[in-house]
Order: C-alpha cells, then structure tokens, then sequence
C-alpha cells in the first residue's frame, strides 16, 4: 500500500501480475466529486472542484489510519 495514494482500489492478480489501475486515492476523489456535482448549492470552478474532490480523499484516507 502507498502512504500517499492509498494503494490499488481494485487490484487484480493475473499469472503472476498486478494490475493496479485506479488508487484508492482517486476512487475517493472521485466519489467526493460525483457528490459534489450532484448538489447543486456547491459552486466552483472545474479546478475547485477537484481540488476539493482530492481534499475529501486525503481526509478519509487519514481517517483510515
């Protein structure tokens, strides 16, 4: 598991060999900003937004800690 990235969100094996793909990281980023674009009162520039998405994701992986 990587401290900063949280490690694979959905690792595979095959023969031998890992398949990362997507971290932990960036599915919780990316769950921050499905809710964020979901609520129409949150405003921000398409920047805000995954800054804010990326913030989310740090806090719960420091929450799994």
């Amino acid at each position: 598991m990587n401290k900063e990235t949280g490690g694979a969100a959905f690792p595979k094996d095959s023969d031998n060999f890992r398949q990362v793909g997507l971290t932990i990281r960036d599915y919780f980023a990316a769950k921050a900003l499905q809710g964020m674009l979901a609520e129409q009162t949150i405003k921000g520039t398409p920047t805000e937004f995954a800054e804010m998405s990326y913030a989310v994701a740090d806090a719960m992986l420091e929450a799994r800690k």
